[in-house]
């Protein structure tokens, strides 16, 4: 996991934690486009603190990316830095944006130009745009006299986009409650609730950040889930995903025709459709089954799997059969991060490896 601060003089740094939240507010609303974030700064001049050099910067201004065919996040800054000092006041600052600024006309126009025409002395960005159409800001902004710095760090919240860009699919996330022995349901099927309720405010925010959640038939039929995301006080959060049943068996209408669910035969139909209808990141909360399914087609870009501190030595396991003949063959993921909740469940963040991939290419 990638996580170079030591790369960012102290005042980037500061800059970054910005820019950051600026981009984290706006997660789960600006599909098709990434969740951006933008700060503008002036850098200021150190002062000796018992021998060291301290400086915060002067923030001017934050933007996120707003929803698709708004404006994006180095827009959204400018235009609050506009509104507080002025055209002249933006002369000179400095901008540090978590994605390259884009070099083409979209919905909106180039954000490399409006940089330029801004007086923007300085721009430090974090990801460079995978998009080919997009791409080639940096090197704009350097031809027009822009000091640019590419620093790396790891931007949780562009990962699902920079992945589906990548791919040309939806990133899909595969989420769900397990014993420690790996069972998500006991024998009798009883699964409400594994993990405890500070988990699950957790989960919810998680789908407050997505475009869509997609279950099973058999989740369906067995739960009869709303999908919602909910604050801790049992309202609906602003932001809802889009909520997704995948098989061919019936289903009561109830909550499915009420709440709007979307209906598709297999993974892969409801994939396709998401991605056309510009979803970039899902979660599959679905039973072993669907697990299964969307394992075998090897879109599965990151897990989130809650571990209770309980065991049941048998049940229904997170998916219901062999992925894989033997070692050799297993889908490998790395460890993002790992945390804890104050029930004493085990968040486990884990990424598809891709460097375990290229080695086995």
């Amino acid at each position: 996991m990638r996580h170079y601060t030591h790369t960012f003089t102290e005042q980037e740094e500061t800059a970054l934690w910005e820019a950051l939240d600026a981009g984290a507010e706006v997660r789960g609303t600006t599909s098709p486009n990434p969740p951006v974030g933008c700060v503008i700064y002036r850098e200021v001049e150190p002062v000796i603190v018992d021998d060291w050099d301290q400086a915060e910067p002067e923030i001017i201004a934050t933007g996120g990316t707003e929803p698709a065919g708004g404006r994006h996040a180095e827009i959204v800054a400018l235009d609050a830095a506009r509104e507080k000092v002025g055209d002249d006041g933006l002369r000179g600052a400095c901008m540090l944006v978590t994605l390259e600024p884009c070099n083409h006309t979209g919905r909106t126009g180039p954000c490399a130009e409006a940089i330029v025409a801004a007086g923007i002395a300085k721009v430090v960005y974090i990801e460079p745009d995978p998009n080919p159409e997009a791409s080639g800001g940096a090197e704009y902004l350097r031809r027009h006299g822009v000091e640019v710095h590419h620093k790396t760090y790891d931007v949780t919240g562009l990962a699902p986009w920079l992945t589906a860009v990548r791919h040309g699919r939806v990133s899909v996330t595969a989420k769900f409650a397990a014993t420690l022995d790996g069972f998500v349901a006991a024998p009798d099927g009883s699964s409400q609730w594994i993990t405890g309720p500070i988990t699950r405010e957790w989960v919810h925010e998680d789908r407050s950040r997505v475009d869509a959640i997609i279950i099973g038939t058999g989740t369906a039929l067995a739960d009869n889930p709303s999908l919602t995301a909910r604050k801790a006080d049992g309202s609906l959060a602003e932001r809802q995903p889009r909520r997704v049943v995948v098989g061919t068996r019936e289903v009561p209408e109830g909550n499915l025709t009420r709440l709007g669910f979307e209906r598709y035969a297999t993974p892969q139909e409801a994939l396709d459709a998401l991605w056309e209808t510009g979803a970039r990141h899902v979660i599959v909360e679905g039973g072993p089954t669907l697990m299964r399914s969307v394992f075998e087609l090897g879109v599965v870009d990151a897990i989130h799997a809650y571990v209770a501190p309980m065991l049941f030595g048998a049940g229904r396991s997170m998916i219901d059969g062999p992925l894989v003949g033997t070692l050799a063959q297993a889908q490998r993921y790395e460890i993002d991060y790992v945390d804890y909740t104050s029930n004493d469940d085990v968040l486990i963040a884990l990424r598809r490896c891709e460097e375990c991939e290229e080695e086995e290419t």
